[in-house]
Formats: C-alpha cells, structure tokens, sequence
C-alpha cells in the first residue's frame, strides 16, 4: 500500500467542542465493540451464512465482516483509487484536471463526481435527496490555504475502476446478498466514498429509502443494502455512525436531534473496521457522518443491493437516477454489470470459485469480461435502482 495523492494539513478540530466530541467517539467506539455484530464472512458450499450472522445483521440493521479483502486485492484498489483522485476535477464543476486533462466524468450525462466544500454539509437541512436530510452538522473551521472543494463521493464507480468491478464480483459478497434479498437479488447503485483528511465533510443524519415507507410490506430490508467495504479502515472520526435498530421503520430524525440537543445522537455507534473489512447496512437504518478532522483518511467501496420485489414495477429514481417505473427488462440490462464483475473477477483471482448469478446464468449467450469493454460502461448508472 503506497498511499493516496491529497493534500496535508495539520491543527483541525471542533474548537471549544473538541473535548466533548472527543469524549463522544471514545463512548461510541467502546459501544461499537461490544455489540455482537462482528467477525469473519463464512460461506458454506451451499451458500448458507450461520444464523447467528443473520439475526445480528437483522436485529442492529448492520454487521461488520472481518478481513474480506486479501493485501493483493487491497492494493489493487488502492492503485485505483489513486488514479480517479488524479483525475479529479480541478475544482467544483470544472472540466479538466489539474493537470489539463479531461477530468474524471467530465464527458458523463450521468452524476458522477460529486466535491464538496472542505468539513461542510452540504445536505443537511435541505430539501436535497428527498429532503432526507432534516437536520445540520457542525462545520469546524477550515484550515487556512484549504482548497475551494474536495471530492467527496464518486458514482457510477465501476466504470472508471477494473478494481471495482472485480469486487463488485466478490462471491462471498454475492452469496450473502443471495442469503439476504434472495436469489434474484437486483442492483442498486455503487459509488467511492472518499472522507480527505482533516477536510473531509460530513453527510447529514438520514435513512436511504424513500419509495416505500408507507407499504402495509414494509420491512427491515425493504429498500435494500450497502456493501461498505474499506479500503483502509474506519474509526469514530472519520467513519459512518449508525443508530443500531432504526430500520424497522421511519425515524424522525429531527425530534432525535432536538432531543439530544446537538448532532451527536447518543443511540448512534460508529463503524469500527480494518483494511479490508465490509460492513453491511441496512439502507433503512439511521446514519451519517461526521465532519473528519483526523489525520486518516477513509475510502468506502460502496455497493447496494435490493429484492427483486422491491424494484420490479415500481415508480422509482429521482436521487441516484432519472425518475421512472422499473421494468424487468431494464434490471436484466442493469444486472449484466454483474455478470461482468464475476468474470473479471475470475481473471484476476483465478483460485476462486466465481459466484453463479441465477437470474442471468441461463440467458442463452455468454457475458464475459474484457477490458475493451470499460468504454462501454460510461453512464451505466442511468440505470441504477433508487428507490
């Protein structure tokens, strides 16, 4: 691991909140590690997960797997990572790199970069996203000689990273997602979260879905979940916090902030992981994140799932794609994407055995993976499943 081309500072902090918010992350983090929600990912030859697993997953609406990415993958990633960082817009909007090159995505339809200012919220309070995001976090201050923007999130990630696609087909992620949503199990988007050291900015406390609150079928997990895998780990300062037990059903999250009179929800614990643990999350779950005013940074290889119940003739979009009813033909079209992955997988991890993916293994033609195809991908997430 050579480590990411971003930029230094030093001397950040929550300023006369720095003491409470100190002693806030050392609470949560010991609140984190007692819970019984972590340890290795065990896939049995039948694609069966222990049920001690599953009922932890479905009780605290997340699970921490230990140790699901080998150095070689994470290096792989990291390489990745590095080069969509070089690519990235010079500022906020712009269309070349700083190096005068076409930055990264600048030729999309689809959103894929997204930078925001340094330590802000860009989210909260507004009626952005659905207006999921009701409440502010703090802003620290900025350091001086900070830059206008950073970037924050990068979607549609599978199309600018061969790394990504190949975890995308990681089989003992697919198997669970399988054990979860069920053998036909759908897309939802993916994107590279990527917390900059102390310049980081925060995501308002919020819960994903929005389609489906007021089902008379509402249960955990219907509105999907997100593989986090991380690339070099994630502490209570620059990690995602969740409030264990809030997917069951729609939280008001602005009566918890009141109540707790400050955007550190006392329920909330933060996800505690190494290099190459995944957490899994319930998209129903109340989370968000912090402000990062530590000196590590966090880069999150997000990937969503959904139930194929969940997404097939239903008005969805408006957040991570355009609005529109989701038909069976457009999730096959979708899907391929994983197909692509569990091939590209194959190729480099050739010891594996690859995932077989039910809804397309017996389409009639091969969907196999070569690079010349990466091209191809450009706006794929104009396909994505919000919902």
């Amino acid at each position: 691991m050579f480590g990411l081309p971003l930029p230094e500072f030093s001397g950040v902090n929550y300023g006369q909140d720095e003491e409470v918010m100190e002693n806030y992350r050392i609470e949560g983090t010991m609140k984190a590690l007692a819970m019984k929600n972590r340890g290795p990912l065990k896939i049995t030859p039948e694609g069966t997960v222990d049920i001690a697993i599953l009922n932890a997953y479905y009780h605290y609406g997340f699970y921490v797997f230990t140790e699901v990415l080998d150095s070689e993958e994470l290096e792989d990633l990291e390489k990745d990572v590095a080069d969509i960082l070089e690519r990235a817009p010079v500022t906020k909007g712009a269309s070349l790199d700083r190096y005068g090159r076409p930055a990264l995505g600048s030729n999309c339809k689809a959103r894929t970069v997204t930078m925001v200012k340094p330590l802000s919220d860009p989210l909260g309070g507004t009626n952005a996203k659905k207006g999921r995001h009701p409440v502010k976090m703090s802003e620290p201050d900025t350091p001086n000689g900070a830059p206008d923007y950073v970037m924050q999130i990068v979607v549609g990630s599978l199309q600018f990273s061969e790394a990504c696609l190949r975890l995308y087909g990681h089989p003992k992620l697919l198997a669970l997602a399988a054990v979860i949503n069920g053998q036909d199990f759908t897309p939802h988007n993916e994107g590279i979260w990527i917390k900059h050291p102390h310049l980081g900015g925060s995501v308002a406390w919020h819960q994903d879905g929005w389609t489906h609150w007021e089902s008379p079928d509402l249960v955990a997990g219907t509105h999907g979940f997100n593989f986090m895998p991380q690339l070099y780990g994630c502490d209570a300062a620059n990690g995602l916090w969740v409030v264990p037990c809030s997917h069951h059903k729609r939280a008001d999250i602005k009566a918890m902030f009141n109540e707790a009179g400050s955007d550190r929800l006392p329920e909330a614990v933060p996800l505690i992981c190494g290099p190459g643990d995944v957490a899994i999350v319930d998209r129903q779950v109340v989370h968000g994140s912090f402000a990062n005013t530590s000196p590590k940074v966090r880069v999150t290889l997000g990937m969503g799932f959904h139930r194929l119940k969940s997404v097939l003739g239903v008005k969805g979009g408006g957040v991570h794609n355009p609005v529109r009813v989701y038909t069976a033909k457009q999730i096959k079209h979708r899907s391929r994407l994983i197909m692509y992955g569990i091939d590209a997988r194959q190729q480099r991890f050739t010891e594996e055995t690859p995932y077989e993916y039910q809804p397309l293994a017996n389409v009639g033609y091969d969907i196999r993976w070569s690079p010349d195809l990466l091209a191809s991908l450009k706006d794929y997430n104009l396909d994505d499943l919000g919902i």
